[in-house]
């Protein structure tokens, strides 16, 4: 890719004040995004993935939260020092999102004709005729049968795939440069998950719109992104192409998750190994490695610090000390859990 990212997020760091303390929900992120990428954000439940989107858009509540450092640049312009007004004509324009439970996002008592409408006339000065139509072209595009008929329909009268497609539609209704996908998969059959992420997917050939897609699944990104960064503990433990974090992952958690994927074919059918112990308390991190009392591989060294992403080949990096190959992750995971 050549050029300036369109989205260069920098050491980005972002607490919540609790009554029980401090919680370092991202601490110390830094990606790029480059025009019509499609970046995966991936990670179990509560490594940060959604508040680093969150503060992307600025929806973050501050207070509670609070940002100690870092910048996000979009278009080489710092969100983070752009006024409301100015962030709310990025916000839905430039960069949409599409959330995680379309059913709590969407307005129960108005019709999604006019939710779609809404951002049209808002951000493009679109007459209600206009609008309207533009609306119809997008609910045919995400692929809503009959669209100019349950244009005048209500959320509750799609099912959950639907209501994802018309999230999408919203999403997609001023041709935004980044679209910020999180978990948009969540509580939706396989074969729905199969057809939005194709749907995002076409999207992007055909708009050139960058994706950062968000979720805990290994499977979900494997087909659909270019990079990959892997977090953990609100910061990332690995970085790289797709092709090369799932041929040759360097992190013992990368090697975890995708250890954890089922698989059919003939190539391994030992049962799946799960990573042993549980997330950290991110109230009182110590200064070591956070996966190091998870990690079978964890030495002395692991717990004299906190490890920085290191480039280890091109494009590839890894928050680890370790040299560890995917045959001993293997053994030494089947050990352990016999």
């Amino acid at each position: 890719m050549e050029g300036d990212p369109l989205l260069e997020v920098r050491d980005l760091r972002v607490y919540f004040e609790t009554r029980d303390g401090t919680v370092k929900a991202v601490d110390g992120v830094s990606f790029s995004i480059e025009p019509g990428e499609t970046l995966g954000l991936v990670g179990e439940s509560g490594c940060g993935k959604s508040v680093t989107a969150m503060s992307i858009m600025r929806l973050v509540p501050h207070p509670p939260a609070r940002t100690v450092s870092g910048s996000i640049l979009f278009q080489g312009r710092d969100l983070l020092k752009l006024s409301e007004a100015g962030m709310r004509r990025v916000r839905g324009k430039q960069i949409a999102m599409i959330f995680q439970d379309p059913m709590t996002c969407l307005n129960p008592v108005l019709t999604i004709g006019r939710q779609i409408m809404e951002a049209l006339q808002r951000h493009l000065g679109m007459t209600k005729r206009q609008a309207r139509a533009r609306a119809i072209e997008l609910l045919e595009l995400v692929g809503i049968p009959t669209a100019a008929k349950r244009i005048d329909d209500y959320p509750h009268q799609f099912s959950g795939g639907m209501r994802q497609r018309v999230m999408i539609a919203m999403a997609l209704s001023c041709s935004p440069q980044l679209l910020i996908a999180d978990e948009p998969t969540t509580a939706l059959d396989v074969t729905i998950q199969a057809q939005i992420l194709e749907l995002i997917a076409k999207l992007r050939r055909e708009f050139n719109t960058a994706v950062m897609l968000i979720t805990h699944d290994m499977g979900v990104v494997a087909g659909v992104s270019d990079r990959i960064v892997v977090m953990y503990a609100g910061r990332p433990m690995e970085t790289a192409d797709a092709e090369v974090l799932f041929s040759d992952p360097r992190h013992p958690y990368t090697m975890g998750l995708l250890h954890s994927i089922p698989r059919l074919d003939e190539e391994r059918k030992e049962r799946l190994v799960p990573i042993q112990g549980l997330p950290p308390d991110l109230i009182s991190l110590p200064a070591i490695c956070p996966f190091a009392p998870r990690c079978t591989f964890a030495v002395d060294q692991c717990r004299a610090g906190v490890p920085e992403l290191r480039l280890v080949e091109l494009n590839h990096y890894v928050a680890c000390i370790r040299e560890i190959t995917k045959e001993r992750y293997a053994h030494a995971a089947v050990a352990t859990s016999s």
